[in-house]
């Protein structure tokens, strides 16, 4: 196929975001003409299988995305720089990522007309609308409009974004971990993997469970957080007194992670909110049972409990009891480990992959030859 995309993200920092965007343009690039663009001039934490190109003027973010009000008054040089490089570039398609670059669309559009805009959301619409983009609400939805396509995770967030475009579909994102081996489910170990966010990830409820688990079993807590977080973190488990049932393992490469999964027996998800979070799908690719609390990325992974213990909601009462035939049997857990396993072929690179080529082709201007950049 002979197209030219630009996958555009504010930075290449790491967050499940740009793991996942990463992982499927770097695959696309075996197909596709792929060139990254970064708003900010920040080293990528992710290895690119592309070009990257930086914007002419970056945005001094300190590497965090934003989520301000006025975005198309005090990114107006930003916008017009992409406008020239999609011209000069003469690209087909521009895929952007998430919030601030989806409120670009209209005035991209507007300045180069013949070029197909993707938007790409990473999270449920009702975070995204009501907290992370409420303050730039109307500029954020006027870029949903005005996309020529808009990709969303999962069926809630697929009727949740379609109220702005018609034009949207549901494209889940990869396993971003290659499975290296299945889980021990004889280690007495609960697994949470994720960000020490103690808001989103309910690190208050999973420390709180950790309270109630039989002497023989631990919480083992990979990932890291914002200094906040972190000092919340450690005051919560001074205050349940769980210091001895936690083994906290800190930020892990992909090497440590297979090892966290395979030692591990079960995965726990607390989370109060979530687009498609990457770590169920890989815990899953390693044969590890999944219970969790309820979120939008949950429930579309386990299928409203058919492939996992989907809670309707965040009581903890209601999350020991739904745990515990999967602490007292390990007949239990090998029956959601297939489960599992079963589940998680849903989510591999080539399929995932296949869909965004069967897109993209759709999308093809039939006749190139430059295009003309409206002032």
């Amino acid at each position: 196929m002979s197209m030219k995309i630009l996958v555009c993200t504010e930075n290449y920092l790491m967050d499940g975001l740009k793991r996942a965007t990463t992982v499927v343009a770097n695959e696309l690039a075996n197909r596709v003409e792929i060139n990254y663009y970064t708003l900010a001039d920040i080293k990528p934490y992710f290895d690119l299988n592309a070009p990257l190109i930086v914007a002419k003027h970056p945005i001094d973010s300190g590497g965090k995305s934003f989520r301000g009000e006025k975005p198309l008054q005090k990114f107006k040089q930003q916008i017009r720089d992409l406008a020239t490089v999609l011209a000069e570039g003469d690209y087909d398609v521009a895929l952007f990522t998430a919030g601030l670059l989806t409120s670009f669309t209209p005035e991209i559009k507007r300045r180069v007309p013949d070029v197909r805009v993707i938007t790409w959301m990473h999270n449920n619409a009702d975070t995204y609308l009501n907290n992370y983009y409420a303050q730039m609400k109307k500029e954020f939805c006027s870029g949903l409009r005005a996309a020529d396509l808009v990709v969303t995770l999962t069926e809630h967030d697929l009727k949740g974004f379609k109220q702005f475009n018609a034009q949207t579909i549901k494209i889940h994102n990869p396993l971003t971990l290659k499975s290296a081996g299945k889980a021990n489910l004889e280690n007495h170990v609960i697994n949470f993997t994720g960000r020490i966010d103690i808001q989103q990830k309910g690190i208050d409820l999973l420390l709180e469970l950790a309270k109630d688990l039989p002497d023989n079993w631990m919480l083992s807590i990979a990932g890291g957080g914002k200094p906040d977080d972190m000092e919340k973190f450690k005051e919560l488990i001074q205050k349940h007194d769980v210091a001895d049932k936690i083994i906290y393992r800190g930020h892990l490469n992909n090497r440590e992670l297979t090892e966290n999964y395979q030692n591990s027996s079960i995965f726990a998800m607390t989370s109060r909110w979530e687009g498609l979070p990457l770590v169920i799908g890989e815990a899953m690719s390693y044969g590890l049972p999944v219970v969790s609390m309820y979120n939008t990325g949950a429930e579309e992974y386990l299928a409203n409990g058919k492939y996992g213990v989907l809670l309707s909601n965040h009581c903890l009462p209601d999350f020991y009891q739904a745990i515990k035939p999967l602490l007292d049997s390990v007949e239990e857990r090998q029956k959601y480990a297939k489960l599992s396993l079963k589940r998680a072929r849903d989510f591999e690179l080539k399929k995932i992959t296949n869909q965004w080529l069967r897109l993209l082709k759709g999308m093809q201007r039939p006749h190139k030859g430059g295009q003309q950049l409206a002032q």
